[in-house]
C-alpha cells in the first residue's frame, strides 16, 4: 500500500487536505510550533507515517487498538467506544479528526486532552524526522498522537480513519476489531466519483483474520465490504438496526434502546445524543467491543455506564443560551444533513427555527440544503472564518440559487451571522451546521466549550 497512488484519487500533494483545520485559532499554532516545517495536503502512501513512527520505536505496537471508518458516525462510534473502556477501567486513548475548537481534541487519553508536555516531548522526538520526510499535517498528527499513547502506556487506543481507509495514515496499525459504520458520498474528489469506488477505498482498514462490525446494509457497498472481508479471512458481521434493536425512544437529550448481544445478554441501553443514527452508532460500538479478546472485553456495567456517559459534541448538541436553543451538528456532506433534518423534525423545538449555515465550497450544498431549509423558517449563509482559502465557497451564489424557494440571508462576516440568527430566532431555535469549521467557530464566538472539561491550559 505504502506509497501506490489508488486509480481515480487526486494526484499527490494536489490539494489541502480535508482534516486539516489549520486556521483554527487553538490548533494551527500547536502544530506550526511543534513542527515549523510541516507540509499540508494530500499524499497518497503510508510509507511517510511509518518512517516517522520507526524514528518513535513503532509506537502503535505497543497498544492494542479498535479502528473505526466510514462516512458518517465514525467519530460517535469512536467515542461511545472509548467511554466503554474508560469505564472499564482501562486507560484509553483516543485519536479522532478533525478537531472543532482546539487541537488537543484529537489527541485524548481517558476523556481528557493531551497535555502541552506530553505533547511537546514526543513531538520534540520527531523533529528531525519530519524535516528530513516531510509529512503532512495530518500524518504528523497520526504520529504524534500515537506516540502520545506510547508515552503515556494505554491500555488500548481507538483509533479513528482520516480519509478514506487503504492509503490513511492511520491505516499503520493492526488492531484488534475493525468497523465500518456506513459508505456514502463525500470526498468523492480524492476517493472516486462513486458509492462503490469508495467504498473499496474504505475497506482498505480490512485486515486478515480481524473482526469487521459494519452497520452498512445497502446491497453493492455491502457486497463490496463483505468480498473484501472474505478474501482477508476476516469474521464479517453486519448490524442491522431496524432489526437488531428493540423498543427505541427518542428525546431531545438522548436516545434509548434495546438490543440482544453474546456477551451480555439483553442489553437496556442509553445515550445523550438524539437521534435514531446513534442508536445504530451506539450498537455498533457495543458489538465491536464485543469482539474484544477476554482480558480486554468490558463487562455489562461498564458498557452500559460507559454509554450513558459518553460525551461527544457538535453532533446534535443542544445549548440553552440568551432565549435561544441552539443546535449544533457537524454534517458536512448529503447523507449527514438528510440524518439531521430527519432527527430535527420530533424534536418539538421552538419556532422559529433559523439556520446558520457555512459549508466548504468542494461539498454538494444544492445536495445538503434543501432538506434542512425545507424544515427552517428562515437561513442565513455565511463563510466559515477557520475555512482554507482554497475551499471557501459563494455564499452569495447559493443563496441566488435557494432564494425562489427559501427565505435566506446572506452574511459573510461570521460574527455578523452569528448575531443576525440570534435575533432572529429569539425564543426560537438556532440551528448551526455545514462543517466541523462552522461549529467550532461558532462554540468559540458565543464562549461553548465543547467538551465538560478545560482544554486550553
Amino acid at each position: 500500500m505504502g506509497g501506490v497512488e489508488a486509480p481515480g484519487l487526486k494526484p499527490p500533494g494536489a490539494a489541502p487536505h480535508p482534516l486539516e483545520n489549520v486556521a483554527l485559532k487553538a490548533g494551527a499554532p500547536a502544530m506550526h510550533e511543534l513542527f515549523p516545517r510541516l507540509g499540508h495536503g494530500v499524499r497518497w502512501g503510508l510509507e511517510r507515517t511509518r518512517s516517522l513512527l520507526a524514528t518513535l520505536g513503532q509506537p502503535q505496537l505497543a497498544w492494542p487498538s479498535i479502528h473505526i471508518g466510514g462516512t458518517n458516525g465514525k467519530g460517535s462510534v469512536a467515542a461511545m467506544c472509548a467511554g466503554v473502556l474508560r469505564e472499564a477501567g482501562l486507560r484509553t486513548g483516543l485519536y479522532t479528526s478533525p478537531h472543532l475548537c482546539d487541537f488537543r481534541e484529537r489527541i485524548q487519553v481517558d476523556g481528557r486532552p493531551v497535555e502541552h508536555e506530553t505533547m511537546t516531548r514526543v513531538a520534540a522526538d520527531l523533529h528531525a524526522a519530519v524535516d528530513r520526510i516531510g509529512p503532512t499535517f495530518f500524518e504528523a498528527t497520526t504520529a504524534l498522537a500515537f506516540g502520545v499513547f506510547a508515552d503515556r502506556e494505554v491500555d488500548i487506543a481507538v483509533v479513528e480513519v482520516g480519509l478514506g481507509g487503504r492509503l490513511d495514515a492511520t491505516n499503520v496499525i493492526i488492531p484488534l476489531v475493525t468497523c465500518i459504520t456506513n459508505v456514502s458520498l463525500d470526498h468523492a474528489d480524492y476517493l472516486g466519483p462513486t458509492v462503490e469506488d469508495i467504498a473499496r477505498e474504505k475497506a482498505g482498514i480490512i485486515k486478515p483474520g480481524i473482526p469487521i462490525h459494519t452497520s452498512e446494509t445497502g446491497g453493492p457497498v455491502l457486497r463490496i465490504l463483505r468480498d473484501r472481508a472474505t478474501r482477508a479471512e476476516a469474521p464479517f458481521f453486519v448490524l442491522d438496526p431496524p432489526g437488531d434493536l428493540r423498543d427505541l425512544e427518542l428525546s431531545r437529550a438522548r436516545t434509548s434502546f434495546r438490543m440482544s448481544s453474546d456477551a451480555w445478554g439483553d442489553l437496556e441501553l442509553s445515550v445523550p445524543l438524539a437521534g435514531r443514527h446513534q442508536a445504530a452508532n451506539a450498537a455498533l460500538a457495543a458489538r465491536a467491543l464485543e469482539s474484544l479478546p477476554g482480558k480486554l472485553r468490558p463487562a455489562r456495567r461498564a458498557v452500559v455506564r460507559g454509554l450513558e456517559g459518553v460525551s461527544w459534541p457538535g453532533r446534535v448538541q443542544l445549548v440553552r443560551q440568551s432565549g435561544v436553543t441552539w443546535v449544533f451538528d457537524v454534517a458536512h456532506n448529503v447523507a449527514g444533513m438528510e440524518t439531521l433534518a430527519t432527527t430535527l423534525r420530533p424534536l418539538g423545538l421552538a419556532r422559529p427555527i433559523v439556520v446558520l449555515a457555512g459549508i466548504l465550497g468542494d461539498k454538494d450544498w444544492g445536495g445538503m440544503l434543501p432538506g434542512l431549509l425545507a424544515t427552517a423558517d428562515a437561513a442565513v449563509l455565511t463563510q466559515p472564518p477557520s475555512a482554507p482559502g482554497e475551499r471557501r465557497w459563494n455564499p452569495g451564489q447559493v443563496a441566488a440559487a435557494l432564494a425562489p424557494r427559501f427565505t435566506v440571508e446572506v452574511e459573510a462576516d461570521f460574527g455578523s451571522a452569528l448575531a443576525r440568527v440570534a435575533e432572529r430566532a429569539e425564543g426560537g431555535t438556532a440551528v448551526v451546521t455545514g462543517s466541523c469549521h462552522t461549529v467550532g467557530s461558532a462554540l468559540d464566538e458565543l464562549c461553548i466549550q465543547p467538551f465538560p472539561i478545560p482544554f486550553r491550559v
